[in-house]
């Protein structure tokens, strides 16, 4: 291997490397609000990228029609629990929220779908669809188990990402799909050719990490989830919503999958249930920040990036297991080095 190939696959290797650091990011966010290990993660991540990819070919994507039934399963779950005490203002703020909401985003995608959009416009569109199935995700599936332990709710996250992988496939059946660049042009460094879209997923990867560092350090919202990550109790006795915090969390996972699958969905093709494979090494990535720390996630994302171009060039057939086998050394290491209560 000479340095042309090693720059090339360096540069293989951090592009890979933001994707799952957007990805490891949103799992911490998640699972330090809720302490819920987001297996789905991935999976918007495919919704995202396989709704670009068919509103690139002038189609109505399905994951319309699949947020209005999760929108509707909301309702109905909302109207289950006021059958005793109902008011007019909740019942219209579920109303709107689980029913009015996805009406709206269906007749704007189904209006925009067959109009020759710019890239970036259809980018947009394909966030809109996405981000609000974090919140009805979390209505349906974690809101009735907050207060369960983390056992029970790693055993429903098994759940949602076996339910949605099998959604994925209904709606989209098995044939992958590669949406457009969102931008089709190349610049030379040196000897190095960097394609736009790379670009454009660095740009995200550090606009999303600054954006998450503002809202976490100068919001209101943002200091709330930070005191349900320390004390949800504590945060709850002084007034937090905690519940507000996990729909938060939720809507920024799904925002940030969907971001993700938008500018991975150019890079390679994406079927109904890659996005489990590319969650999980978002998952690697976090379990080396230990579920915590940000900055740590982010660098060991980039890492494990390297390290799966590297060892696709020397050792392609063992790849993924060197990749994952990354988790082994850091548990070892956690289990040495912390004391762990019995519930933890």
């Amino acid at each position: 291997m000479d340095a042309m190939i090693a720059t090339f696959l360096i540069q293989d290797g951090v592009t890979s490397g933001a994707i799952y650091a957007l990805l490891g990011l949103a799992l911490v966010l998640v699972f330090s609000v809720t302490r819920v290990i987001f297996i789905p993660q991935g999976e918007f991540v495919a919704y995202g990228a396989l709704t670009l990819a068919l509103l690139d070919n002038g189609r109505i994507p399905p994951t319309i029609s699949l947020l209005v039934c999760f929108g509707a399963v909301a309702f109905l779950l909302d109207l289950w629990e006021m059958r005793r005490a109902a008011d007019a203002r909740t019942f219209l703020r579920s109303l709107g929220l689980n029913l009015l909401l996805p009406g709206i985003i269906y007749g704007i995608v189904t209006a925009l779908a067959p109009l020759s959009l710019p890239s970036f416009a259809k980018a947009l569109l394909t966030i809109l669809v996405i981000a609000p199935m974090g919140l009805y995700v979390y209505r349906i599936a974690y809101r009735p188990l907050a207060d369960a332990s983390v056992l029970v709710l790693l055993i429903c996250s098994v759940g949602v990402h076996l339910a949605m992988m099998g959604l994925g496939l209904i709606f989209f059946g098995a044939e992958g799909l590669r949406a457009q660049p969102l931008a089709d042009a190349n610049y030379t460094l040196g000897s190095l050719m960097v394609p736009a879209q790379s670009l454009w997923i660095y740009g995200s990867t550090i606009a999303i990490i600054i954006a998450l560092y503002v809202f976490f350090e100068r919001t209101l919202l943002g200091k709330a989830l930070r005191a349900t990550a320390v004390n949800r109790l504590g945060a709850r006795l002084v007034g937090v919503r905690t519940q507000l915090t996990g729909v938060t969390a939720f809507m920024l996972a799904a925002t940030i999958g969907a971001v993700s699958g938008v500018l991975i969905g150019s890079i390679t093709t994406i079927y109904y249930d890659t996005g489990f494979l590319i969650g999980l090494k978002g998952f690697v990535a976090a379990i080396i920040g230990g579920l915590a720390s940000f900055p740590i996630t982010a660098a060991a994302a980039i890492g494990v990036g390297l390290i799966e171009s590297f060892s696709s060039f020397f050792a392609s057939s063992y790849k993924e297991v060197i990749v994952f086998g990354l988790i082994i050394p850091v548990l070892i290491w956690l289990s040495l080095s912390h004391t762990f209560h019995e519930e933890e």
